[in-house]
């Protein structure tokens, strides 16, 4: 076992590591004792507590319980490329866990070393002695990531996850529904020649996005034309470099519908810097209704998607998780209702 005694006249804080050293077992049996679960038998869990108690471990964050009305240490686990789209997420779950009187930790997950950085990931989750996470997209989609979480012990619930297992709780919208919505107003009002810009190749929505998008032109009649599809990655970069694309076609699109609100940004300033007029030559659409889109010009519309409120009944249901609440099989997988936003960037043909 290392040594904790104090060195150098400063004291050396024990780790999760050197607990599960003394008491014999793994990392992840230390974070199961941490976050009290119940399937660690008491044999090892008495082992583990005398361990913590002879090593003075402490955890970063001590786990409390809703009993006594204690507040609760909540992480949020993020990796997403749209800045806008954290700051919408961010505001729902500050918002719900100060009215609840809990803390929020933030984790800004980006993948240099695979193996390496998920799991220093857990480790430092574990050790922090949270009380549960939520994971948002893209994390929320990665079965490693999130198979390590469970194996820790860790209470989740995650937002907009590729599907939700059984024994998994979370909140999201139905993607192929909202964009099949948004390709219909475009149809509604004259527009067939219709351009489609897809988010990262790596996250389920990007995919249905796109699926509600042909559904809609196949229900009309209209084919979509494959030179009128072009890979994003929800940048506004590569909504930029998208839309040079299709501006300097010869035929180019009457309507771009770009699956975020970042790459319509992009669309929209290439269409500017090819001297296209806003919504008289081209019509522009995106997705989530984030603050970029009411700060730009001209103002855009867009699909209103609820990313505040789903921070927000995120923390509502890792709470009840963290009680021992029991939580119907309708409220473990919650799907929010979307609108469109009628803004600035739409004509009629």
């Amino acid at each position: 076992m290392k040594n904790t005694s104090p060195r150098n006249g400063k004291k050396q804080h024990a780790t999760i590591r050197e607990v599960a050293e003394m008491a014999g077992v793994s990392q992840m049996t230390v974070s199961r004792v941490l976050n009290r679960r119940e399937s660690v038998k008491k044999a090892t869990r008495d082992r583990v507590d005398e361990a913590i108690r002879t090593l003075n471990y402490r955890p970063n964050l001590m786990a409390r319980s809703l009993a006594g009305g204690k507040s609760l240490f909540i992480g949020l686990i993020f990796n997403n490329p749209s800045n806008n789209y954290l700051g919408e997420l961010l505001v729902g779950t500050l918002h719900r866990c100060r009215e609840a009187g809990h803390h929020l930790v933030i984790e800004d997950f980006s993948v240099t070393s695979r193996d390496k950085e998920v799991d220093a990931l857990v480790e430092r989750i574990s050790g922090a002695g949270l009380d549960g996470v939520i994971v948002a997209p893209p994390v929320s989609e990665d079965e490693v990531i999130l198979g390590k979480l469970r194996a820790a012990g860790l209470r989740t619930v995650l937002i907009a996850p590729r599907e939700t297992p059984q024994d998994s709780v979370s909140v999201s919208i139905d993607d192929v529904a909202a964009a099949d919505q948004i390709t219909q107003y475009l149809i509604e009002r004259g527009h067939k020649r219709i351009a489609f810009v897809i988010g990262a190749t790596d996250q389920s929505s990007s995919r249905r996005r796109y699926r509600g998008f042909d559904l809609a032109m196949a229900r009309n009649g209209l084919a979509v034309d494959d030179t009128l599809v072009m890979q994003g990655d929800y940048t506004y970069r590569s909504g930029m470099v998208a839309g040079e694309q299709f501006f300097s076609m010869d035929d180019p699109p009457t309507a771009v519908f770009a699956s975020n609100d970042d790459m319509a940004a992009g669309v929209i300033a290439a269409a500017q810097r090819r001297g296209k007029r806003i919504p008289d030559d081209v019509s522009i659409v995106g997705f989530d209704d984030t603050a970029i889109a009411s700060a730009m010009w001209p103002q855009l519309t867009t699909v209103r998607q609820p990313i505040a409120e789903m921070g927000y009944q995120a923390v509502n249901l890792l709470a009840k998780v963290i009680g021992g609440n029991d939580v119907s099989r309708p409220e473990k997988s919650i799907v929010l209702d979307v609108s469109i936003v009628e803004r600035d960037t739409v004509r009629q043909r």
